[in-house]
């Protein structure tokens, strides 16, 4: 039996979906139940009425699953598949800044650790990261962690003064401005669709700031051939698929993410034959991320 039909009859016998990133490798989405940003993964985790879901995307992702869908079991492909970013906070750094600030509301983004979360107010995406800055009174300081680019984005879109952390996604700051200028001069008209989670340099000069979810919702609204795509290269796989007729670029060959690539079909046929990698999050501290995350669902983004 090969591989594909052998993880469809392991994902059978088992009760299990695949959730998929946009930033994991062509195979590896076109396996999956579904693929999505983070906001869509996360409401699909909490929805689903699958008994095991197979999370293919970094650790952080899986986490924010098990905290959502405690009565599950989530498998992680790949052990190692971790996010920088995260990292770059923790727990007693964002208790030691909300000592200095007391009276601050914490919104934080998805990608960090399930113990920065339990911390937070909110979390958000990058596609409702505004909206939720946005439902906040205007009187409460703001909090931002772990990404400065998404705040210094948010904060622009929101005019609200916000409190940065100084974190960053490595993949979306190695995309500089002189590749993506370079690819429009060899692509003249073509749009250069970015990430918020890229540098304001490259913010200043991209046609349209969105994260994943509305890029693919962009490109039928847009009379344009050709776009640039500036962040990880994963999501040209789909942008390729639901639109053939378009022509889709990487705005730069150093938009890949080590850990998003990771995992593989052979790494997801493993995980359903050993039930491996599982991950869990101790009760108190998911119930104190769940509210968080609720939140972060419970506000719908523009899909502009």
């Amino acid at each position: 039996m090969d591989i594909i039909k052998r993880i469809h009859q392991l994902k059978k016998d088992r009760n299990a979906v695949i959730l998929a990133h946009n930033y994991q490798v062509g195979p590896v989405q076109d396996i999956a139940d579904f693929t999505g940003d983070s906001l869509g993964l996360s409401i699909q985790a909490s929805r689903t009425d699958a008994e095991v879901i197979v999370f293919c995307g970094v650790h952080f992702m899986a986490e924010t699953a098990a905290i959502l869908s405690p009565d599950k079991t989530v498998l992680l492909p790949e052990k190692t598949a971790g996010c920088p970013m995260a990292d770059m906070i923790d727990a007693e750094q964002l208790r030691a800044l909300k000592e200095k600030h007391p009276d601050a509301l914490v919104v934080t983004y998805v990608n960090s650790t399930a113990e920065v979360k339990a911390l937070s107010d909110y979390c958000c995406t990058s596609s409702n990261a505004a909206a939720v800055v946005n439902s906040l009174p205007k009187d409460r300081p703001i909090l931002f962690v772990p990404d400065q680019n998404l705040g210094a984005f948010v904060s622009e879109r929101t005019g609200r003064d916000m409190i940065l952390w100084p974190g960053y996604c490595p993949t979306h700051v190695w995309i500089e401005p002189e590749a993506v200028e370079a690819m429009r001069k060899e692509y003249p008209g073509a749009v250069v669709l970015a990430h918020p989670e890229c540098t304001p340099a490259v913010r200043a000069i991209a046609d349209e700031l969105l994260s994943t979810g509305q890029m693919l919702n962009f490109i039928p609204k847009s009379k344009a051939e050709t776009f640039i795509i500036a962040t990880e290269s994963g999501i040209i796989h789909t942008l390729q698929k639901m639109y053939p007729d378009r022509r889709f670029v990487k705005a730069s060959k150093r938009a890949l993410c080590p850990n998003m690539k990771k995992i593989s079909l052979e790494k997801v046929l493993w995980s359903l034959e050993d039930m491996q990698h599982r991950i869990t999050v101790s009760e108190d501290i998911a119930a104190q991320a769940r509210k968080a995350l609720k939140r972060m669902i419970e506000i719908v983004p523009s899909q502009n």
